[in-house]
């Protein structure tokens, strides 16, 4: 091997992990999000139905709201379940942030069933396509509704439908378009602790 072979392949390493990292980290967004909820201490059935693994395709919305200066976790999935947590003077002062538009999707996919999380996915509620063709950042216009049972969303200003079952890909885009917002988030158990970020 001559002296530029061998410097050539001494750089491609590098190189090479660098680009394999920003892959990686493209598949997550960049979008505030941080939610840490234990719900081993609420023990909430909606959202434990979630963060099972043995229920693969029950997703859950979770939003937040505030009566009378206390503030409250709504959690609502896509068989119908329903439910509201007050929160805790701990999480509270947590200051939780979810995602673009006070709202996030969590939930074991059917399609991805390994990797980081093992299949278990967090989704902002904004339409990602939305946002970037109208440059708005905040607009309830822009969320996502989830249909019953099916595993999928749809965004209530353009229509485009979204798999949640499938790393959140657009089903019905135009080129360019791009999947759902994803955030980090461990494997949980059903009455566990929840982290979602960014």
């Amino acid at each position: 091997m001559n002296k530029k072979s061998f410097l050539l392949s001494r750089l491609a390493l590098p190189i090479c992990l660098l680009l394999a990292s920003c892959s990686a980290d493209d598949e997550y967004s960049t979008w505030p999000c941080f939610f840490h909820y234990d719900n081993s201490v609420a023990q909430d059935a909606t959202l434990a139905t979630a963060m099972d693994a043995y229920s693969r395709g029950v997703f859950c919305l979770i939003t937040e709201s505030s009566h009378g200066g206390v503030k409250y976790l709504t959690f609502t999935n896509n068989q119908g379940l329903q439910s509201q947590v007050r929160e805790t003077a701990m999480e509270q002062q947590a200051n939780f942030v979810l995602g673009l538009n006070n709202g996030i999707i969590v939930g074991y996919q059917t399609l991805v069933t390994d990797g980081y999380g093992a299949g278990f996915a967090a989704y902002d509620v904004q339409c990602p396509n939305c946002v970037r063709t109208t440059g708005n950042n905040v607009n309830p216009n822009y969320r996502v509704v989830m249909s019953q049972t099916s595993g999928i969303v749809t965004c209530s200003k353009c229509g485009k439908k979204y798999d949640l079952n499938n790393g959140g890909i657009i089903q019905n885009g135009e080129k360019g378009d791009k999947g759902l917002e994803k955030y980090r988030t461990p494997a949980p158990v059903p009455y566990g602790v929840l982290h979602v970020s960014r």
